[in-house]
């Protein structure tokens, strides 16, 4: 008998995978993919404790898109992207299915000492920006032996957790687990980081923890509640919530999600 694994987000199992979301206030949750041909009526999720709802997809595949159709307390339906999501199509698109099974080639790699670190803050965008066109993972690698004879050590680079657009700064994130797809997503930057500590570079990552958006957010008021017309669920609700972007509450994101953070290597 199938049972809730306690972990969010989505997670292989014997047979295809468990999906699973933190949606509290929702009247009923579904999930559409490529596995079901997005039909809402097809893979109705069930309720675990604490508002969590999951369901299991023996039919399910590595690759395969989705979303959650999320019914309001006030009936309305939504289709929401997996907040868990480690990698999306891009930041208003779908979520996809991801296996962590990169095959690194350097897994014993230590930082240099800190009073010996030579620190280079990169933004993948625009370091190797060829032809016009936005840098990626793959294009900083190119360049990293330039940085080695600089004597550079260290690679700190601004974010690049999924965000709206193409190319950005990166401190307008979108998706708090995902990776920039247009840059590579996880893939490109696990490459990147390999490349690195192969030239002896340890790789530091710029992260935005005091606001999320504001465009292409989707887990903005993600189950239909919320106070003051703010976020809902993720995010405070009262005047606390005053940022540029949109302030996450991170007491409530820690206790709900902090079991599923995973280093990339």
């Amino acid at each position: 008998m199938s049972t809730y694994q306690g972990v969010l987000g989505v997670n292989k199992i014997d047979k295809g995978y468990q999906f699973s979301v933190w949606a509290p206030n929702a009247k009923s949750v579904s999930l559409v993919g490529d596995f079901n041909d997005w039909d809402e009526d097809q893979n109705a999720m069930q309720q675990a404790d604490n508002g969590i709802w999951w369901v299991d997809i023996p039919t399910a595949a590595n690759n395969d898109e989705y979303k959650f159709c999320i019914e309001s307390a006030d009936n309305k339906n939504n289709k929401k992207n997996d907040p868990r999501a480690r990698k999306m199509t891009n930041s208003v698109g779908n979520s996809i299915i991801y296996d962590d099974d990169f095959d690194w080639k350097i897994d014993n790699f230590e930082l240099p000492p800190v009073h010996q670190r030579i620190i280079y803050e990169m933004h993948i965008g625009t370091f190797n920006q060829l032809s016009g066109e936005r840098g990626t993972f793959n294009s900083a690698i190119e360049k990293l032996d330039d940085l080695v004879e600089l004597g550079v050590n260290v690679l700190e680079i601004m974010p690049v957790n999924e965000f709206a657009g193409d190319i950005s700064w990166g401190y307008n994130p979108a998706a708090p687990f995902a990776i920039e797809e247009a840059y590579g997503g996880p893939d490109g930057l696990k490459q990147f980081i390999d490349a690195a500590h192969q030239r002896g570079m340890g790789v530091i990552l710029d992260v935005v923890y005091n606001h999320l958006g504001p465009s292409d957010l989707n887990i903005w008021q993600f189950d239909g509640w919320s106070e003051n017309d703010k976020g809902g669920i993720y995010f405070y609700n009262d005047q606390r919530s005053s940022t540029p972007g949109a302030r996450p509450d991170l007491t409530m994101v820690a206790s709900k999600c902090a079991t599923t953070l995973k280093t990339m290597h």
